[in-house]
This record gives C-alpha cells, structure tokens and sequence, in this order.
C-alpha cells in the first residue's frame, strides 16, 4: 500500500475562485497568477480550470512555454521581465508580455528583432524598491517605449507593498499617479490584497494570485472567510500509530515535548520532506478524525505527532488534514509564524496529488 499521504485540489473551487474574484473588479481584465508552479498546485492540472481568464502571470519562462504548448492561446505576462538579451527569442517565439523595469531591458528591445511586436508592461517602483522605474523616470522611459517599433501596447505597472495592512495604498498609488501623469496608457496595479479591498486601484488589470487559491493575502483566514473564495489545496494524511504514555514521557526529537500525564499520541505520516514546516511549534493546530487538535513536539521529516486528547475514537488509520476544507492553511501557517503562501508553494513532489471537480 503507498504512503497515505496525499493532496487533493479542488478544481471547481478554483473556477468559482476566479469568478468570485471577477466581481470584485467587474470592469477589469484578470492576470491569473499561476507563479511557483500555480502556488504548489501545478500549471498542468490547474490552468484548463483557469481558462476563462484573461491571461496568465508568471515568472518562469519553462512554465509559460509549457502553457503554450498545452494549448493556452491567450496573453503570458512575465511578471518579472526577461533576463537576458537572448531570451528576447522565446518573447517573440511564444508570444510573450514582457515586464521591463530596468534600462538595459529597453536597450535591449532596442536592438532585437521581432516577428511582430511585443506587448510590455513598464514597472514603476512605488515605494517596495524591488523592480521598477523611479516614478520621476518612469515618463523617459516611457517616452523610449514609444519610439521603439519592437514595441507593442504599453501598459503602466506596479506593485504594493501593503495593500494588506491597515498603512494601506495611498502613498504607493501617489507615487504611481505621479509617474502616469503624462503617461497615456492602461494600467496594471492590484495584486490579491488590493483586489479585495481596494477597488479604486482595480483600472484595467487586476492580478490575483493567492486568492486564486483560496488563502488569504493578510494571512489570516478571518479577512476572506466571508469572500465566497474557497482553498483549493487539501492536504490529508492518516494516523499509522497510536502511543499511551505517561508522565515524564517526552514526545520527538529533542524531547521538546513532555507529557504531564497520561496522554495519548497519534503518529501522522507528514513531516518537513512532505512540505510541512518544521518550523511549526506544539500547538499547531491539526483536523483529526473530525476535531481539531494540535500537533505535540519537533515535526521530524517523515512523521508529526498530535495530541490525541480530544479525539477519543482516533486510532490507526483515523483521517488527519493538515490544511484544507476543514482547517484554513492560514491557520497552520500562522501558527508556524509564515504565511499560506510558503506552505502551499513548498508542496514536495513527493505528496501524489489528484484533482477533483
């Protein structure tokens, strides 16, 4: 028999996902951002769920090709731009929208040779000092855009930082309309965050990621759990050993844990090799047999141990969910001190995963 662990995506959550998000910005043209390999969920199984978007985002010139080449015909942003002179070849060949942040991307347009056009998105840098353009250059740049015939629509891009905290957008969009204003062209500014909770930054394209998936972009769970999105990711296990122990009895790898009294402990086949933090403390929470309980000890990288205190019917075999349906992957991932974004992504090649409709 394999190994009892597995993930299961929900592939009717991420359609309804998608349509969720497009009441959000009604008038708005949707990115699905599909980066990581989908968030951990996988390009090849999930992006016919998607096709009703717009376009797809990503980073990785590997995952957009393999989009092409399983069918998609509609617009690929690279979000991060090329990175190479030479991989102005696969823009053209594939037919890729490209980010241009940085000066020696404009040369090099300036010098390459296209079949046709290529569509690009001009990255202003608004206050993260990541990628971009100063929002003082932003117009020069602009301006060199133009002039070029390699170059297609332009579009006006950014990014922020804290769309989802209480600081807001306010003083990345004044940077941002101080760049446009002598630039006419549409513009691409909200991510998850300002997506659901912004919707003066909606314009012309939104670019949702996380919230694709069914997480949160804050982290907590409690800011989407009235949105309609749903997680799309379960990951599920199932108890393979069951320990009595008593007082004194230490649980784990170090013995970080020590029982006060007679406690039992069931033994999950999930660890850090599967995609779980190892990071995360006693205390985690974990969906057990129906009841939530949490994880006891250093999570090893085949195993975790739970506290089986609350779930007196769990025995060998008994169902655990990591993170799904029944327990939000915020509420893991918070405990653990990161985000549902890390856990989702960090999904081991080795879990088998299938979809379900």
């Amino acid at each position: 028999m394999p190994r009892p662990i597995s993930a299961t995506l929900s592939l009717s959550a991420l359609t309804q996902n998608l349509n969720t998000i497009r009441g959000y910005a009604p008038h708005s043209k949707v990115w699905s951002v599909v980066k990581a390999n989908g968030y951990g969920h996988g390009i090849s199984r999930i992006w016919k769920s998607l096709s009703a978007t717009d376009g797809f985002a990503l980073l990785d010139f590997n995952e957009a090709v393999l989009l092409r080449e399983s069918g998609w015909r509609g617009p690929i942003l690279l979000l991060e731009g090329f990175f190479s002179a030479k991989d102005l070849a696969i823009v053209d060949k594939y037919r890729l929208t490209t980010a241009v942040h940085s000066e020696w991307q404009i040369k090099a347009l300036a010098e390459a040779q296209f079949t046709r056009p290529v569509d690009v998105y001009l990255k202003v840098n608004s206050g993260m000092n990541r990628l971009g353009f100063a929002p003082a250059c932003a117009g020069a740049a602009w301006q060199q855009l133009r002039e070029l015939k390699q170059v297609g629509e332009i579009t006006l891009m950014s990014h922020f930082a804290t769309a989802d905290s209480v600081e807001g957008v306010d003083a990345q969009m004044a940077a941002i309309n101080l760049a446009g204003q002598n630039i006419r062209a549409p513009r691409c500014l909200a991510n998850s965050a300002a997506t659901l909770w912004h919707p003066h930054t909606h314009y012309d394209w939104i670019r949702p990621g996380i919230i694709l998936y069914g997480a949160s972009p804050s982290g907590e769970w409690k800011d989407i759990e009235n949105s309609g999105l749903k997680p799309v990711m379960t990951l599920k296990s199932e108890l393979i050993a069951v320990q009595e122990l008593n007082a004194g009895d230490r649980v784990g790898y170090g013995g970080r844990y020590s029982v006060a009294g007679p406690q039992r402990i069931g033994v999950v086949a999930c660890g850090y090799a599967d995609g779980y933090p190892r990071h995360a403390p006693s205390g985690t929470p974990v969906w057990v047999d129906g009841v939530i309980t949490k994880t006891v000890g250093t999570v090893s990288m085949d195993m975790l141990a739970v506290d089986l205190t609350p779930c007196q019917h769990a025995q060998i075999g008994s169902p655990v969910e990591l993170w799904g349906g029944y327990l939000p992957v915020d509420a893991v991932a918070a405990a653990a001190g990161t985000l549902g974004y890390e856990l989702l992504s960090a999904l081991a090649p080795r879990v088998p995963v299938t979809t379900v409709g």
